[in-house]
């Protein structure tokens, strides 16, 4: 995921230098100039050196917390393993999520421009979902679906298409799917929205469900994600 703080920087930086080798060669001589620039040049390398070690800082604390957030996402329903006393436990769903929630939400206001803490954002709408608040977790994740990163921001639209289809908002699930569909990413592969595509209008449009489960099977044979298609072939087919 690229950091646009640095492209930022480095950017300003193109400015300061051209607007100092603009003023500097009207009044100074060229070996005065060359002099300048050199010292010039310097200062910023050590400018950026310090940011780059600042991120490195930033991202390696995020990670850390990140780590202990996704504990927490993981952590175990009912009564503490012995075995790994530091596993995080909760009495129910409810309170695992809820404490995952608090834990990727601070990160990701702490640390809003590092990798781990962008994801945490992700995950934060992710928790939302699991208590229930589909509204506001859409909400989050409408803004991740705008990041300059492609993989987060397909990842945002995907879930988007999942809670609308659970929410009974199916024409927006689809047309967000369709957009997926014909723009896979890594993450977010091409078989595995075709996938929910097809499961998503198995009701309201059966024959284009169908024919998107045997193009799946045609794409993708011999994979997990066929197999997942002839169910779904199966859960449409007319019962005799």
């Amino acid at each position: 995921m690229p950091d646009h703080h640095i492209s930022r920087k480095e950017l300003k930086q193109d400015k300061i230098k051209e607007t100092i080798a603009h003023g500097a060669e009207a009044v100074i001589s060229h070996g005065q100039f060359a002099a300048l620039l050199v010292g010039v040049v310097v200062a910023i390398g050590i400018g950026y050196g310090g940011w780059h070690f600042y991120i490195d800082r930033q991202t390696a604390q995020a990670s850390v917390a990140f780590d202990q957030a996704m504990k927490a996402y993981q952590g175990r329903i009912g009564p503490s393993n012995p075995s790994d006393p530091g596993e995080p436990t909760y009495s129910d769903e409810r309170a695992r999520s809820q404490d995952a929630f608090n834990k990727f939400s601070k990160l990701a206001d702490t640390y809003p421009s590092t990798n781990p803490g962008k994801l945490a954002r992700y995950y934060a709408a992710l928790c939302l979902e699991d208590l229930e608040k589909q509204n506001q977790a859409l909400e989050e994740l409408k803004k991740i679906s705008g990041s300059s990163d492609k993989e987060l921001a397909a990842m945002a639209q995907y879930q988007m298409a999942v809670i609308y289809a659970r929410t009974g908002k199916m024409d927006d699930a689809v047309k967000l799917l369709r957009v997926l569909v014909d723009k896979p990413s890594v993450l977010v592969p091409r078989p595995l929205v075709l996938l929910e595509l097809a499961g998503t209008l198995r009701n309201s449009n059966p024959k284009e469900a169908a024919n998107i489960y045997q193009q799946i099977k045609k794409e993708f044979p011999d994979s997990n994600i066929a197999d997942q298609a002839d169910r779904g072939l199966d859960s449409i087919a007319p019962k005799s």
